[in-house]
């Protein structure tokens, strides 16, 4: 089973599908997307890795080329948080010396395509969160704007093979599909 959860900045979303992960019964691991970039981001990342070890957690840090992500042993449930984090570290990310040079849209979107699909074969439940950054303007520089149409083209894609797509909006989840993908 694939579910998709969506929603805006502090929507509660991330609450929802731990909760939806937790639910499930066996091992669990937490994909986790955001590159520590300062020690702001570095200290947040330690705080949520506490908080997810008390739900009983794995974390595994991948910030790029899911579609390369192999587990040793089957995890039950995957949550993978978050897509926006990823599509970003997909596009633009360089971080070190010998990385993979900066992706063009299509081929992020196709990688990160085959990223899901090797989750899915490894687990009997992948949970993914993604943000809507579409509903708060129109006018943005062409980099933004790639962004944009490169999470809107793995939301679709993700949405289409989920089971489920949950809009979580003021804390409140709004089920927009449900059963088969």
């Amino acid at each position: 089973m694939t579910a998709l959860i969506i929603g805006g900045s502090g929507s509660g979303k991330s609450e929802y599908a731990e909760d939806l992960a937790v639910s499930f019964v066996g091992s669990r691991i937490y994909i986790a997307t955001m590159k520590p970039w300062d020690e702001e981001c570095a200290n947040r990342i330690l705080r949520h890795r506490k908080m997810r070890e008390k739900k009983q957690f794995e974390t595994v840090e991948c910030y790029r080329s899911l579609k390369k992500l192999i587990f040793k042993k089957r995890p039950s449930v995957i949550l993978l948080e978050c897509m926006s984090n990823l599509v970003s570290n997909e596009l633009f990310g360089l971080w070190e010396e010998g990385d993979i040079p900066v992706l063009d849209k299509n081929t992020a979107a196709a990688e990160i395509a085959e990223g899901i699909i090797n989750l899915e074969r490894q687990t009997d439940h992948l949970v993914i969160v993604t943000n809507d950054v579409f509903s708060d303007g129109d006018h943005y520089s062409s980099q933004t704007n790639e962004y944009r149409k490169v999470l809107g083209s793995v939301n679709q894609l993700a949405a289409k093979r989920a089971h489920m797509v949950v809009e979580v909006v003021a804390g409140i989840p709004i089920k927009m599909k449900e059963g088969t993908n």
